[in-house]
């Protein structure tokens, strides 16, 4: 059971905040060029991240939520992440009615390649952290990463995160993390930088 100390402003998201969830991620990833790739534009993603927040990470993960600024959503790597086929459906009818052309082949592709790519040793699964654009340069992404991270520390649980945009690499390793290894999500995408931090000591993690 991971032990997390949420600082002023953040609170637990629960089920009935997966369109503001979703909301506040899209906008996150509207100049992300992994993203616009699967995509093709930004209509897309406010109803695809709506639905994963709803029927994979509020039910079976951890999903922190900063009034309409910002959100996480996490999930331990032994959590079921797989969509039903009703939950498919809504994200391919999504894909299909708002996406460019070949967005849900893309889509589809996409969430193969990055369970081909995940680590099998057990850790904690960083599946998105954003602000919307008026909320960046104010310390609310290390305020929104830090309590899982302090959470993974005391657990001895690293931490696993695929980055979708070079800008934000220089965050995470800020924060802990590595680069394991570049991956491409299909032919002609951007590359996915596939990152892992080791647990530290709460003394190293303060400091």
């Amino acid at each position: 059971m991971l032990e997390i100390r949420l600082s002023e402003g953040l609170r637990t998201a629960t089920p009935a905040d997966w369109k503001q969830l979703g909301s506040i991620t899209a906008e996150a990833f509207y100049e992300d060029p992994v993203n616009l790739w699967i995509f093709g534009n930004t209509r897309t993603m406010p109803p695809v991240f709506s639905e994963l927040a709803r029927s994979v990470y509020l039910p079976r993960g951890i999903c922190h939520i900063h009034g309409d600024s910002g959100a996480t959503m996490w999930a331990h790597s032994a959590q079921r992440r797989e969509l039903n086929n009703l939950q498919t459906m809504r994200v391919v009818w999504s894909l299909l009615t708002k996406g460019e052309k070949g967005a849900a082949k893309r889509g589809l592709g996409a969430g193969e390649a990055m369970a081909r790519e995940h680590p099998a040793a057990p850790h904690m699964y960083l599946f998105t952290i954003g602000t919307r654009k008026a909320a960046r340069g104010q310390g609310l992404g290390k305020q929104l990463i830090r309590p899982m991270l302090d959470a993974a520390d005391r657990a001895a649980l690293p931490c696993y995160l695929e980055n979708s945009n070079p800008a934000n690499t220089g965050f995470y390793v800020s924060h802990g993390f590595e680069r394991m290894k570049m991956f491409e999500l299909g032919p002609g995408s951007p590359p996915m930088e596939a990152m892992w931090r080791e647990p530290r000591s709460m003394t190293a993690s303060s400091e």
